[in-house]
């Protein structure tokens, strides 16, 4: 967060060049910001500021927040998945008191993102997008800034654990359905291929969200 207060400037010659301090967060007002799709999180404990001689104040405190985001699973594992953070204030109206803006371009915050995303989980972070808009709640505009994150997963494990076996289970029980097998082989097949099946099913059950609008594909068949 930056902002500025012009009431608490100074010239650094006149305090023997000291051009910047480091304040508790409770010093001076500090505009207050609310996650709208935050269910959980963890708030930072560095609640100290910058300020600056011309009046600016820099506050940069990280939060671990856990945020309610619908999924759409039709495609797993082959689907995108995009959450959208927005950053708002509900106690100054945006017409007079307080106006929101993002100090870097959407390409800028999205290089960014991706240098501090360093892992090799399930998801890979693939676009960031940001808009400034005006909400309107009770007949006034608050400020509101909304970044829209783009997640895709990474279907190598599925396929190797789940499609690829399921695949084969199906080639195995047409090539026993037709072979020249007798019918008790046959049969023992078939019990061993639903057996496998039922397993394989039950791997997929465990994997998949517990909730979606629309069942995926790959569970639907």
């Amino acid at each position: 967060q930056e902002w500025k207060n012009p009431f608490a400037s100074w010239d650094p010659q006149d305090f023997c060049n000291i051009s910047q301090v480091i304040l508790p967060l409770d010093t001076y007002w500090s505009p207050p910001i609310f996650i709208l799709e935050r269910v959980d999180g963890q708030n930072s404990d560095m609640n100290y500021m910058v300020l600056m001689h011309n009046g600016t104040f820099n506050s940069t405190r990280p939060f671990q927040v856990t945020l309610t985001c619908s999924l759409i699973i039709l495609k797993f594992p082959f689907d995108t998945q995009t959450c959208n953070l927005s950053i708002a204030s509900f106690l100054y109206p945006a017409v007079r008191d307080l106006v929101m803006k993002t100090r870097r371009t959407a390409s800028e915050s999205m290089k960014d993102s991706q240098s501090f995303f360093l892992t090799d989980g399930e998801w890979k972070f693939t676009n960031l997008s940001s808009i400034e808009y005006t909400e309107m709640l009770d007949d006034q505009g608050f400020s509101v800034i909304t970044y829209m994150i783009s997640m895709e997963r990474r279907p190598t494990l599925y396929i190797l654990n789940l499609i690829l076996p399921t695949c084969a289970l199906y080639l195995l029980d047409m090539a026993v359905l037709f072979g020249p097998s007798s019918l008790e082989e046959k049969i023992n097949f078939q019990i061993a291929i639903i057996l496998g099946s039922s397993m394989l099913a039950v791997i997929l059950n465990n994997s998949l969200p517990t909730s979606s609008n629309k069942p995926p594909v790959i569970g639907t068949h």
